[in-house]
């Protein structure tokens, strides 16, 4: 799994326009909560990079840059959780999860029905 950092507010807007061409997932993680990282363990072993060839992934550190993970909550109209999974396309929320519920599977589930 090969993550974009996402470390600037202006990368936003680059995320909405690169979701009209590919689907986006967004992970917000805290780095000081043991929930987020074994969220996040879960989420890189069950990646699959054949089966997510086409998916661009950010990872958000939200200690480091809370306010981007403020604007995402606007942006994307999604009230703000820790750690949360965002899956956008054509510019828009299509799935989220937060906590424990963050599962590949599901991630993946949503993916087929969004790209159909």
């Amino acid at each position: 799994m090969n993550w974009t950092q996402l470390t600037q507010e202006a990368q936003l807007q680059e995320i909405v326009q690169i979701s009209h061409l590919q689907p986006v997932v967004l992970f917000k993680h805290s780095t000081r909560c043991s929930i987020s990282g074994t969220a996040l363990n879960r989420l890189e072993r069950h990646w699959k990079d054949s089966e997510m060839a086409d998916v661009k992934p950010y990872h958000l550190d939200l200690i480091a840059h809370r306010p981007i993970s403020n604007r995402i909550a606007q942006v994307f109209g999604v009230e703000h959780q820790s750690p949360q999974l965002l899956l956008i396309r054509e510019g828009e929320c299509v799935f989220n999860a937060s906590h424990l519920d963050i599962s590949y599977s599901d991630l993946k589930q949503r993916l087929a029905e969004v790209s159909k």
